[in-house]
């Protein structure tokens, strides 16, 4: 599976739209550098120039693919993820004006420009370790069917690269065990439990308490892992 068109396909879809829409007309007025202060009538001018007239109060999956080609950033980019995280957004694809506000706000970006500069810091922010929690936790309501309870496999794939892909080594043997696994969705505790799984386990595995709390999901991850190494103790 291509992780990175999984999350691109579900940040925002990709369109053939006219050059003439709405969505796509020009926004050069966001695009130009902004005064130091931040303008909250100038940041909703811009929110606009991405929603459409019978939505205005949202920007849709379209808006979302212009506003990431405008910001020169890919829609698998975690910085995206980031500055949703921001914004509290609760659906993937879609940004109210409320959530657009709260995170520029506090980001003090009223223009493509201030946002643009402030990349590297949305990026830093996953270097706090409780910030990563947060985010690791935030991801998983954030990319769920909001009828679901549960995130389907898939997209829990495409999440997980996208948030530990270069940080657990042991992520695609999980990919794999889970492919030829029972599961077909994560609920959330198994989803958190995989975040914790990576910081305290070691490669070998050695240090896995199986006596321990951890999901069952998890236990058979181990054991399956230990199977393909040829490490199992199964009597």
């Amino acid at each position: 599976m291509d992780l990175g068109e999984d999350v691109s396909s579900m940040f925002g879809k990709r369109s053939k739209t006219n050059s003439n829409s709405t969505v796509n007309r020009s926004r050069s007025k966001g695009m130009e550098e902004a005064p130091t202060s931040f303008n909250q009538k100038k940041c909703i001018a811009w929110f606009r120039q991405y929603s459409t007239p019978n939505n205005a109060d949202t920007i849709g999956p379209e808006g979302v693919e212009a506003f990431c080609r405008d910001l020169n950033v890919e829609p698998e980019n975690i910085a995206l993820l980031v500055l949703s995280w921001k914004m509290g957004a609760k659906q993937m694809g879609f940004f109210t004006l409320q959530e657009w506000l709260l995170g520029l706000t506090d980001l003090q970006c009223d223009s493509l420009a201030k946002l643009q500069g402030k990349l590297n810091y949305l990026h830093s922010l996953l270097l706090d370790s409780s910030n990563f929690k947060s985010i690791y936790r935030y991801a998983f309501d954030f990319s769920r069917d909001k009828d679901q309870r549960s995130l389907d496999v898939e997209t829990a794939k495409a999440m997980l690269g996208l948030l530990l892909g270069r940080q657990w080594s042991l992520l695609n043997s999980f990919f794999q065990f889970l492919d030829q696994s029972r599961y077909r969705v994560l609920n959330k505790d198994q989803w958190c439990n995989v975040l914790e799984f990576s910081r305290a386990v070691d490669v070998d595995l050695k240090n896995y308490d199986v006596d321990g709390a951890w999901p069952v999901m998890l236990d058979e991850f181990v054991e399956w892992l230990k199977v393909t190494r040829g490490e199992s103790n199964i009597q």
